[in-house]
């Protein structure tokens, strides 16, 4: 293990080692000597400050966890920069850099509700669970794993413990049940849909 020292003069294999060995030191070392050539590489393919920076921390945060399997088949700053380089690509695959114009911010649809609409879901949200509230257990839980947990009748079954056809005769109880709840709360099952 290299000490802390002697680590500043230390060439990029023996401080690879030593990160491998999980020496933070000589990772601290290893960042400060080739984190700016890093960056000014990653900054040819991304022209963004921030995402340069994301990118350089990405690939230190690479060779904090792959230093072991560096053979030294070439130089540690080649093996730096094919890392930065693939993991540029790779930003710049999933990232668009246009930037918006006026005209396509207003086009932007808001999808969030209005006040109105979000009191109204609130309020069927409420009404609802006062009527799965006043279920049976048993249906309840019925309910409960076929419309919620999205479970098959053969996966609640299994999970209940009881035969397919008992499944299917309590979601309809359960069915049934709910639907004269709804109405009596004045919640109608289209209501429910939209």
């Amino acid at each position: 293990m290299i000490t802390q020292s002697t680590q500043v003069g230390s060439s990029d294999d023996e401080l690879i080692s030593a990160i491998s060995d999980g020496d933070r030191h000589a990772m601290k070392v290893l960042y400060e000597r080739h984190s700016v050539r890093v960056f000014r590489f990653v900054k040819r393919f991304l022209p963004d400050d921030t995402v340069a920076e994301d990118v350089v921390h990405d690939v230190f945060l690479d060779v904090w966890r792959q230093a072991g399997a560096f053979k030294g088949h070439c130089q540690v700053g080649t093996w730096l920069l094919a890392i930065t380089r693939n993991k540029a690509f790779t930003n710049a695959r999933c990232r668009r850099f246009d930037p918006l114009n006026d005209d396509i911010c207003e086009a932007i649809e808001d999808g969030a509700d209005n006040p109105e609409t979000a009191m109204a879901k609130r309020r069927i949200n409420s009404l609802l669970f006062r009527c799965l509230a006043n279920l049976s257990p048993t249906h309840r839980e019925i309910i409960d794993l076929v419309y919620y947990h999205a479970k098959s009748i053969d996966e609640a079954a299994k999970i209940i413990g009881v035969p397919r056809n008992t499944v299917k005769t309590r979601m309809f109880y359960a069915r049934h049940h709910l639907a004269k709840l709804l109405a009596e709360a004045q919640l109608d099952r289209d209501v429910l849909v939209a």
